[in-house]
């Protein structure tokens, strides 16, 4: 792949790449919907990702090339660039503006090539894996200076605000510091974090991308997030929180009388159930009891779609068949919802035979084909040897 990737920069920019990168997409395996609202989630990173190969040249420009789109795009070297559109190029584009922000002038101009295979639009964090990618590369190639967790908190701003979609920083931490074998328990309020043995024994992690697309800026996840802060400024009123998660259920049931509008209520209990599952899921991941884990996955998915109603059919239908598919113990949408991805805690060797009847009953619900696929976890963002063909 690599080869290949150097023998499709040196065709299009007429040069050599003089550096090479990795950052992996992610899922989350429980703690939905709560990042943005400062509880714990659980996420991991996956070895499908994006690659990114980068070299300067001398033309005064920055060129973008992905070998999955179409759009290209070149800008002239300046101190700040706007959004432009919605070509993919903005996240990068992004990292760029925000870098040069922090007081970073680039002398020469620029090539970059990326290439990814983690389905666009799938809920694995493709946007975030560019963001994590090109501001890793471009620290590490310049040795600008900052350290990890700056990067994650630099993506995050580019998403929020160059981007414009108000999500919260699981995504980019994951992608950022992710292990092999590993899962995060991240406190999204204080960015502190666990790292826990994800041995998943006679069991392995698929994962099934519905193929119904969803564009975040799109959806209602913003629309989410400003119930979130409905319900925060109504519990205000009479107790001491900074957000959601800082309440047990325990603690909510006392003070959730504060929140009139139904709709706003039904969004909070989730938050804080969920958050208390994270907590759960946890343990028993460190005590290898699997399937507790699984049915805290399943109890996530439920709570996703009534209470939080951003499932839709597609993913209902996956996890749906996930219950009665005696080689399952837990499956869950993960991601934002409205589409995109589920994961399946699924015994070893029935790969074949959980692919062939899954893609029969999603067929015969919504119409279309879902992908089923595998992939290991993985490490966080890298830099690789620089490939010679």
């Amino acid at each position: 792949m690599k080869n290949q990737l150097t023998d499709v920069f040196n065709e299009h920019y007429q040069q050599d790449p003089a550096a090479t990168y990795f950052a992996p997409g992610r899922v989350n395996l429980i703690g939905e919907h709560i990042d943005y609202n400062g509880g714990l989630v659980m996420p991991c990173a996956i070895t499908a990702g994006t690659w990114l190969l980068l070299a300067p040249n001398n033309e005064g420009v920055i060129r973008f090339k992905s070998m999955n789109f179409k759009d290209e795009g070149n800008f002239a070297l300046q101190n700040s660039y706007e959004k432009t559109g919605g070509e993919w190029y903005n996240y990068p584009l992004g990292v760029i503006n925000e870098l040069q922000g922090k007081g970073w002038k680039l002398a020469t101009g620029l090539d970059l090539l990326y290439y990814g295979n983690i389905p666009i639009g799938s809920g694995l964090s493709s946007s975030a894996s560019i963001e994590v990618l090109t501001a890793y590369a471009l620290n590490d190639y310049y040795q600008l200076g900052h350290d990890k967790l700056e990067l994650v908190k630099l993506s995050k701003k580019v998403e929020n605000e160059f981007i414009g979609v108000n999500s919260g920083i699981m995504d980019q931490f994951a992608i950022a510091f992710g292990e092999a074998d590993k899962a995060l328990v991240l406190n999204c309020d204080t960015l502190k974090y666990k790292v826990v043995d994800c041995q998943l024994g006679d069991y392995i992690l698929a994962i099934i991308n519905t193929n119904k697309t969803r564009e975040l800026s799109e959806s209602k996840y913003n629309e989410r997030v400003a119930e979130c802060q409905e319900a925060l400024k109504a519990l205000q009123q009479e107790i001491n929180v900074n957000n959601l998660c800082e309440l047990n259920a325990e603690k909510f049931a006392l003070h959730s009388h504060l929140i009139a509008n139904e709709t706003v209520l039904k969004r909070a209990t989730h938050v804080v159930r969920e958050n208390d599952r994270v907590h759960l899921a946890a343990k028993a991941l460190n005590a290898g009891e699997l399937e507790e884990f699984g049915r805290l996955m399943y109890a996530s998915h439920q709570s996703l779609k009534e209470l939080y109603e951003v499932t839709g059919k597609e993913l209902d239908a996956v996890v749906d068949f996930c219950k009665n598919y005696a080689h399952v113990i837990g499956a869950r949408m993960t991601g934002a919802g409205f589409g995109g991805c589920a994961i399946a805690l699924l015994q070893k060797g029935y790969e074949q035979d959980f692919a062939k009847h899954l893609t029969e009953d999603y067929v015969a619900k919504i119409g279309y084909p879902a992908a089923i696929y595998v992939h290991a976890i993985g490490d966080g963002v890298k830099a690789l040897a620089v490939p010679v063909n």
